[in-house]
């Protein structure tokens, strides 16, 4: 068996994050905000979502430098704040951060590719596309890859397509609706918005994850995720400008029906903004089209989180954070661990809420990446009274701490509408403690056994 491992390069990185970033989040979270939010404040908070995206990429960078191992949040909290925190992490990766999106996308994958085909079953849809995604991942690293990249390929020109249509045929005109329902508290609004965003960007981190996959880690995997950030940020700049231009809250609120469509509860004729806006310019055609799109950009997303959120687990099975046989070898591709995030995800193929998911789940990436980026201070502290670490640079610290303080931010924000939130945080720290507790305890009794 060969132990050289295929490597990434910068560009199949950016696709990678690219891959990740770009799924349901940004063709809804605008058409919620729109009822509470004026057209300025929407785009004013998409454009500090970026900033905040950058920021805590930038950061990741610098943890990439210093801590270059592949795990993500898992690796990095445990490396530069305490073991127990990067199992709580990589717990929030396993049950939430990647298995909940893979599930919640297959099944709109499912619901929309119904709508075209009304007599296919979504849910053995969504069952099928998480089967064969896993099946493509777990061939081996060059099918998985290949696969990666067509899939990323198809995303980019859809997307692309969908900005080129909708700028040629909508306006431009800055809009002048105002939301039906205008926020009470606008800063705990805006604060809320954030998590909503915050779930349109994650995946920016994606590169770190497989950090050790690439050519040159400490090279290859910041430019994979600043440059990935950056391109998909300004993409969203411009589809969010395109939204509030040709759309109003009323026409926006199709958002509201997803998830009932997702639930297989109703059909309906659009029930993204991409789809809204695309019915709007150019008729009923338009917003099947989109509706097809969707189904490929879901799928491209599915694949993404499959590759990164599979080496979180062999991470933590490599640490003893898991069973052994999760753990991932040299040169070949962690097959336990791309089936156990498969068995979760089609565990949770039955949807929750939207509004509930969006906030929880953003306002979960916000919390443990700001632990993450936050960890660069522990860094700088420990470098001081002479560890191992390398003290980290003030411009990593300084987008650190930008990061960090809209991640509290944002958790208060979200939990004052969602107060499930810190069940969500709960549940996840408890089964992280648990877990971890019980295979150090079994650790312990193998090492005594005779």
């Amino acid at each position: 068996m060969s132990t050289t491992s295929p490597k990434f390069s910068a560009i199949a990185g950016i696709g990678l994050v690219v891959a990740n970033m770009v799924g349901a989040g940004v063709f809804l979270s605008t058409g919620f905000m729109a009822q509470s939010m004026r057209p300025g404040e929407i785009l004013v908070a998409w454009i500090v979502g970026l900033i905040l995206a950058l920021c805590g990429a930038l950061a990741y960078s610098e943890i990439a430098r210093l801590v270059p191992a592949s795990g993500g949040e898992y690796r990095y909290l445990s490396t530069l704040i305490d073991p127990t925190v990067g199992n709580i992490a990589g717990w929030g990766s396993l049950l939430l951060g990647f298995s909940a999106p893979i599930a919640l996308n297959a099944v709109a994958a499912g619901a929309f590719l119904q709508a075209l085909l009304p007599s296919v079953n979504p849910r053995l849809v969504a069952v099928a596309m998480i089967l064969m995604l896993t099946a493509s991942h777990a061939v081996g690293w060059k099918s998985s890859a290949r696969g990666q990249h067509i899939l990323v390929a198809m995303k980019a020109a859809l997307v692309l397509g969908f900005i080129v249509v909708a700028a040629v045929l909508g306006t431009w005109t800055w809009p002048s609706w105002s939301p039906p329902q205008p926020a009470l508290q606008p800063a705990m609004e805006f604060g809320l918005s954030l998590g909503f965003i915050a779930f349109a960007f994650s995946g920016w981190n994606a590169a770190a994850y497989a950090s050790l996959e690439f050519k040159s880690p400490k090279r290859d995997v910041p430019i994979a995720m600043v440059v990935g950030c950056f391109v998909v940020g300004a993409a969203y700049l411009v589809m969010n400008y395109l939204f509030i231009a040709n759309l109003t809250p009323s026409l926006g609120s199709v958002v509201f029906n997803y998830t009932a469509f997702a639930n297989l509860q109703g059909q309906y004729d659009a029930v993204t903004l991409g789809q809204a806006i695309m019915e709007k310019l150019a008729g009923p055609w338009a917003a099947r089209w989109m509706g097809a799109a969707m189904v490929l950009i879901f799928a491209s997303a599915i694949s993404g989180m499959m590759l990164v959120g599979s080496r979180v687990y062999a991470a933590m099975a490599g640490s003893g954070d898991l069973p052994r046989m999760f753990r991932m070898e040299p040169g070949v591709t962690p097959r336990p661990a791309l089936f156990l995030q498969a068995g979760i995800a089609l565990l949770l193929v039955a949807t929750y809420d939207l509004r509930t998911v969006l906030a929880n789940v953003g306002a979960l990436i916000y919390l443990f990446a700001g632990l993450t980026v936050l960890g660069l201070f522990f860094a700088a502290a420990s470098s001081k009274r002479g560890g191992a670490i390398s003290p980290p640079r003030p411009w990593a610290l300084a987008a650190a701490a930008i990061y960090g303080a809209s991640a509290v931010w944002t958790l208060v924000a979200t939990s004052r509408v969602s107060p499930s939130l810190w069940l969500w945080i709960g549940v996840t720290i408890g089964v992280g403690v648990l877990v971890r507790t019980l295979l150090r305890r079994a650790a312990a009794r193998r090492a005594r056994a005779p």
